[in-house]
């Protein structure tokens, strides 16, 4: 067998129609779109939910609900503070320095998840949750930073 004797499986190939192009080709003058209407025009593209001009189903049903538009927390557990050595100030900057977030612009917030190990941390971020506060308050740290969140008292340890 040779390149020049290669050929595609038959019925794998089948030509284009190629439309409009006259009367003897049963497919000429309209080229297969009808007479007039809107979908007989050039530039015609029907997209999803179109209803043929009404209004949509999905603007026609009632909405309820909300949406949120808060932006999700990073997580950091308290086991991934282990990493700090005593006395280290944890904020966004520094949980990025290390990769455990990967943006220090976006909210971060610190759950109770493992065991802290580190003692005397100061901890400065967006959110905390009151197990996480308390286990950073018993290893001696300090919780800082915007209002503390799930019922933690401001300003206590």
């Amino acid at each position: 067998m040779k390149l020049n004797e290669l050929k595609p499986a038959r019925g794998s190939k089948k030509t284009r129609r190629r439309v409009g192009r006259g009367l003897g080709s049963g497919r000429g003058k309209t080229a297969g779109r009808g007479q007039k209407g809107q979908r007989s025009r050039s530039g015609f593209s029907q997209g999803a939910g179109w209803e043929g001009g009404r209004s949509r189903l999905i603007m026609r049903l009632p909405k309820r609900g909300f949406t949120r538009d808060r932006e999700p927390f990073q997580i950091v557990n308290l086991r991934d503070l282990n990493g700090f050595a005593e006395g280290d100030r944890v904020d966004a900057d520094s949980l990025k320095a290390r990769g455990l977030v990967r943006r220090a612009d976006k909210p971060v917030k610190l759950l109770a998840e493992g065991e802290l190990e580190v003692k005397k941390l100061e901890v400065a971020l967006d959110a905390v949750s009151s197990t996480a506060a308390e286990a950073v308050r018993a290893a001696g740290g300090s919780v800082a930073g915007p209002a503390p969140a799930s019922g933690d008292v401001a300003g206590e340890g």
